[in-house]
């Protein structure tokens, strides 16, 4: 009789264990040193790297990349033409749009050029990177400030908003 109750005391309620464990604000999947690759007709198109990802499902597919973030831009003959870097990243997956914060960096290798600034919008869908914030674009032809630039994700072509500083100019 004693080991009957004891059975029947130990129930497990689900909804009582939901109030102990669940948090709604927690992430639906964490991830520790991502490595992704987009590819497009079996070509490597993007990576990135995240020391840490956390992916969230409501409201929005959301992924946050936390402690440092690197995207490399391929060419279509498979080789890095450019690399994002940042300390912070967000992916939104409904929209197909990538906000990186915190040191951000564009270099393009070819062309010897580094964009710098603090926040930066991605659309994954025309390859087009933008902002409106102050940004620093140093290449060996000289240094360009400004306010807002767009630019494709290879950094082979931009254009300032508000531009501002001395360029050597080819005739």
């Amino acid at each position: 009789m004693l080991l009957t109750g004891i059975l029947f005391s130990c129930v497990n309620d689900l909804e009582s264990i939901e109030k102990v464990t669940y948090d709604p604000k927690a992430a639906n999947e964490v991830t520790k040193n991502l490595h992704v690759f987009y590819t497009d007709s079996g070509y490597a198109r993007v990576e990135i790297f995240a020391a840490l990802a956390e992916t969230f499902s409501k409201p929005e597919a959301v992924t946050k990349l936390k402690d440092g973030i690197k995207v490399n831009f391929f060419s279509p003959n498979g080789t890095v033409v450019s690399t994002l870097t940042a300390l912070y990243g967000e992916i939104n997956n409904s929209r197909g749009t990538i906000f990186v914060r915190d040191s951000v960096q564009l270099v393009n290798y070819e062309k010897q050029q580094r964009l710098k600034t603090e926040a930066l919008f991605w659309n994954q869908k025309d390859s087009l990177i933008y902002t409106t914030s102050s940004v620093v674009v140093r290449s060996p032809k000289g240094v360009l400030f400004g306010e807002g630039i767009r630019t494709k994700q290879d950094f082979s072509y931009y254009e300032f908003l508000m531009p501002s500083g001395n360029f050597l100019m080819e005739k």
